[in-house]
């Protein structure tokens, strides 16, 4: 009897300890999405918020910029939550917003002349 405890004992804290793990990978998740310029103009400043932030945080770009049809792949926390919104700034001082960005779903985002 002290036998078959021990062994149901182990395995449950075997599957308490995988459910953790589990979930912890999850929440660590990521996706690396590219990012290309298809415009006539460089993008001077790239941002990514999660949906329902108000504010754009820092330029993900930095001191680069993204010239034209060149590409840059950018890895985004993504765990339970997948939608982002994107805004570029061209250096002509033209900027672009789109919202709801699934980056789950995409490997690729592609900015072009419309």
């Amino acid at each position: 009897m002290r036998k078959r405890l021990t062994l149901l004992s182990m395995t449950l804290i075997a599957a308490v300890a995988a459910a953790s793990f589990g979930s912890q990978a999850i929440a660590d998740a990521s996706k690396k999405v590219k990012i290309i310029n298809e415009t006539r103009h460089k993008i001077v400043r790239f941002y990514a918020s999660r949906v329902g932030t108000d504010d754009w945080e820092e330029d993900i770009l930095g001191e680069d910029v993204l010239g034209i049809s060149q590409s840059v792949k950018i890895n985004f926390a993504t765990g339970d939550f997948c939608l982002y919104d994107f805004k570029a700034v061209f250096d002509d001082g033209d900027s672009l917003v789109k919202n709801r960005v699934n980056v789950c779903d995409i490997d690729t985002y592609r900015y072009s002349e419309e």
